[in-house]
């Protein structure tokens, strides 16, 4: 069933993806909805009378994609004439399969530099450390890495296109690699050798009887997590080392002029007893299992299944652990690294610290460390891209007056001319006062909103002065407010 399944899920997938391809952000939802409904009915009947319901609503809808839905529909409803088990059924049903280009806003034929560009977009954005507490926030975080992670790879990237889906697991690359591309809108040509279901075989084997629920679940609970999700324990190959992610909340000054700053990271680097070969030296013999081809060979009814030595790994030869890092070839330690930002930084920047991430395997480079700023509010400037803003308050006398005001700045003091006739809130701009941008190579503004201060009337003098103000100025600010009502 394993093998079918997988075939049969991957045509599900096209035909999806082919439908919704034709149609607006709108429609897609409730299309989505419907599809996704048939293809977890359990009767045979009944799911292709909802797809061809479906198919009648399209016509009307969408002409192009009812033809997409209308073509080869009866390969996507195989499921049922095989009868699989109803659990199988269901995973399949309940399995979502991700856009990658849809979660990072992007088309198919996004070049490179443009997946790069969205995916620090995205997770600036999302970044767990700006939206705390934010489980929505989170949630998108993750499944934008996780898309970056496949498309920023061409050979992830390469295998996703063709399939729909990515797994690390080496035998879903050798079944994957063995099969032939099939034509727009079909499934490819699958050979499953490579796959290893020693887990799945192992759960049928456990000794639960037929129509048993529990090993039912044992055999089909997570069935595709068990095929495709790589075997703790499977031997490390040459992969180059993850990048790390951190948040850095700095001062405004320092996000200012820039600075330099020490934090302690937690990294994998490379085990120093082995060298991140994983052994601990001595001779290795042969496996006696596989006789050193790494695999072994198991049968389950009149289906063959090619399955990962169990008992070297796969590597076709057994050796002892080290004692450091048992195996792994790397071990974690805690480093103080030297994070230099870069006058101007803003929140929401991200600065890399190349070689600063994981270790690699196999001797491959390190991953990269990726600080993501976060730069404190000030008491009262404010910043707005380059530009520095501020809110002054003056006397009446000076706004209607007009004076020269001193200002204070990120350089210091600056003057500033009020004209007579200032309102409220009247802003004035201070050229290349604010932030210095490495980028332009320039200098932003600082802009100045004046608030003007009534005086405290407490004496009889200020009050009469006040009362021959209102004579010689008797018109009602109101008026074209009323006229208006």
């Amino acid at each position: 069933y394993a093998g079918e399944s997988v075939a049969i899920q991957r045509c599900q997938v096209h035909k999806r993806r082919n439908v919704l391809d034709h149609l607006t952000d709108e429609q897609k939802p409730d299309v989505s909805k419907k599809l996704n409904a048939a293809y977890a009915m359990e009767d045979y009947g009944d799911a292709k009378e909802a797809l061809n319901r479906l198919h009648r609503e399209l016509m009307d809808l969408n002409p192009s994609a009812a033809r997409s839905l209308g073509e080869g529909m009866e390969e996507t409803l195989t499921v049922h004439r095989l009868h699989l088990p109803m659990q199988l059924r269901r995973t399949m049903a309940s399995t979502k399969q991700q856009d990658y280009y849809e979660i990072l806003g992007l088309a198919r034929e996004a070049a490179t530099d443009e997946i790069r560009k969205a995916y620090r977009r995205l997770a600036r954005k999302y970044h767990p450390d700006l939206n705390p507490n934010d489980k929505v926030a989170e949630d998108k975080f993750k499944k934008v890495q996780e898309a970056y992670d496949v498309l920023s790879d061409a050979k992830k990237k390469q295998m996703y296109d063709q399939y729909g889906f990515y797994s690390d697991n080496p035998g879903f690359q050798n079944a994957a690699g063995g099969g032939a591309p099939g034509k727009p809108g079909q499934p490819p040509n699958t050979n499953f050798n490579g796959f290893d279901f020693s887990d799945f075989m192992t759960g049928a084997a456990g000794g639960a009887a037929p129509g048993d629920a529990a090993g039912s679940n044992g055999r089909f609970q997570d069935i595709f997590s068990q095929m495709f999700g790589r075997k703790q324990g499977q031997q490390a190959q040459v992969q180059k080392g993850t990048d790390l992610e951190y948040a850095l909340s700095i001062d405004f000054w320092q996000a200012i002029k820039g600075t330099q700053v020490p934090i302690n990271i937690n990294r994998q680097e490379t085990c120093g007893v082995c060298n991140g070969t994983g052994g601990s030296g001595g001779n290795s013999i042969v496996c006696p299992e596989c006789n050193g081809g790494g695999q072994v060979t198991q049968m389950a009814g009149a289906m063959r299944f090619s399955l990962t030595c169990p008992r070297c790994d796969g590597a076709g030869r057994l050796k002892n652990s080290c004692p450091a890092c048992h195996g792994d070839g790397r071990v974690l330690r805690s480093e103080q690294v030297e994070v230099r930002i870069p006058s101007g930084a803003q929140s929401g920047s991200r600065l890399r610290v190349g070689g600063k991430g994981n270790a690699g395997t196999g001797g491959a480079a390190a991953g990269d460390l990726y600080i993501t700023v976060r730069v404190e509010d000030h008491e009262f400037f404010s910043r707005n891209g380059d530009d520095i803003e501020i809110t002054i308050p003056v006397r009446v006398d000076e706004a209607y007056l007009g004076a020269k005001i001193e200002v204070p700045t990120i350089d210091g003091r600056a003057i500033l001319k009020i004209p007579h006739g200032t309102r409220n809130l009247q802003k004035f701009r201070l050229r290349e006062k604010g932030v210095f941008s490495q980028r332009k190579s320039a200098r932003g503004d600082q802009i100045v909103t004046v608030s003007i201060e009534p005086p405290a009337v407490q004496d009889e003098r200020t009050k009469e002065i006040m009362r021959e103000l209102s004579k010689l100025h008797a018109d009602d600010p109101r008026a074209d407010i009323w006229s208006k009502v």
